[in-house]
């Protein structure tokens, strides 16, 4: 494990190096595109005065020669063959410019899921480093708080590491591509080529509001902000409708019981569960339904999520999960059910889709809250 862990963190160095050379490409490739504009502007200049010369000298043949006629045409063909050559230049430019820009995408996912990768071998083989019947007992009778608190602390830390690379490889980058690209705008608005403006800025636009995406799903990643002002079943059922329009994934979310507001944590704890559990069927079932249901009772809450999958055999995936090969996220929902004293059970089987159920008890002292 601690050799894979290695690897994988090679692979990432490795990828992070791609990044950087892709990203100065980019960046020179950028460059190239000012400078290839500003050639056409002056080539387009020439190339009308060479036009405008040779219907002067073609017109008044008392005073220029045929020579003067051929020199004037050979002229304006050359600077007409040069603005061809400098357009299509452009073009192949803007081109790589788009290429280089969605591979620079991809290897940010790929190093985005190599370091998540990594984090989840380093929690998986802190586990297997220690003393597991010395664990086992205390989570069992809950009484190591120093044991608690350090993994609480180190989800913290994984979180902001998560969110500083979201910020850097996200709205960062993207604010750094739209000043590069508004100096380019800058430049041709300067020279009247208002329709390149145009598009430039309808290109920029586009990032903008790619940007403006990924702010707003880092902020909601941190915290659904109507947890707090709405309440636990309307945030739900906003969500349920986002993944609907973004997976195409029809849900059909239930409600039983009367609903009570839960104390913040638990709240939180119900959505999270709810939100990995949509994930996974997305990633891995190749569902095309699914259905979430929220029971409310007075000493507990019971989730029910099932869908139409491709489904899985429960004990080959249990094994994985034992052996820290996958299943990461089914992994981390046991793991918030038990911090929360409740149970989980999964039902399926190949080509049957799945079903999990997750029963969170409430005490007396949580409702007071």
């Amino acid at each position: 494990m601690q050799t894979s862990k290695y690897q994988i963190f090679e692979i990432c160095e490795s990828a992070r190096g791609e990044w950087g050379a892709l990203n100065n490409e980019l960046h020179q490739v950028m460059e190239e595109v000012a400078r290839t504009i500003d050639e056409v502007d002056r080539l387009e200049v020439e190339y009308k005065r060479s036009r405008i010369r040779l219907t002067e000298v073609s017109r008044d043949f008392h005073r220029f020669k045929e020579e003067d006629i051929r020199i004037a045409y050979e002229a304006a063909t050359q600077m007409q063959l040069q603005l061809i050559m400098a357009r299509e230049k452009e073009h192949h430019l803007r081109l790589r410019r788009d290429e280089l820009q969605k591979r620079l995408r991809n290897v940010d996912k790929t190093i985005e899921r190599a370091e998540a990768l990594v984090g989840q071998m380093n929690v998986v083989h802190e586990y297997l480093s220690g003393d597991l019947n010395q664990v086992t007992r205390i989570l069992e009778s809950a009484k190591n708080r120093q044991l608690l608190g350090l993994k609480i602390i180190l989800a913290q830390e994984e979180e902001r590491k998560r969110i500083a690379r979201e910020i850097h490889d996200g709205p960062a980058q993207a604010m750094a591509n739209m000043v590069l690209r508004s100096e380019i705008a800058e430049r041709m608005l300067a020279r009247q080529d208002y329709e390149s403006v145009k598009a430039e800025l309808s290109d920029l636009k586009t990032q903008v509001r790619l940007g403006l995406e990924e702010v707003r799903k880092i902020i909601f990643n941190l915290r659904p902000m109507a947890l707090d002002d709405l309440g636990l079943i309307p945030t739900l059922r906003k969500y349920v409708q986002d993944f609907e329009d973004r997976t195409k994934i029809r849900v059909k979310f239930e409600v039983i019981g009367v609903e009570a507001r839960l104390p913040s944590a638990m709240e939180v704890a119900v959505f999270r569960l709810i939100q990995e559990a949509l994930a996974n069927v997305w990633k891995h079932s190749k569902a095309t339904h699914t259905h979430v249901q929220l029971t409310y009772q007075k000493q507990m809450v019971q989730i029910v999520v099932k869908d139409n999958g491709v489904g899985f055999a429960v004990d080959k995936m249990e094994a994985k999960i034992k052996r820290g090969n996958a299943h990461f996220g089914i992994m981390g929902m046991r793991e918030r059910v038990e911090l929360l004293e409740g149970r989980m059970e999964i039902v399926s089987e190949p080509d049957a889709g799945a079903k999990v159920t997750m029963v969170i008890p409430i005490r007396l002292e949580q409702r007071e809250e």
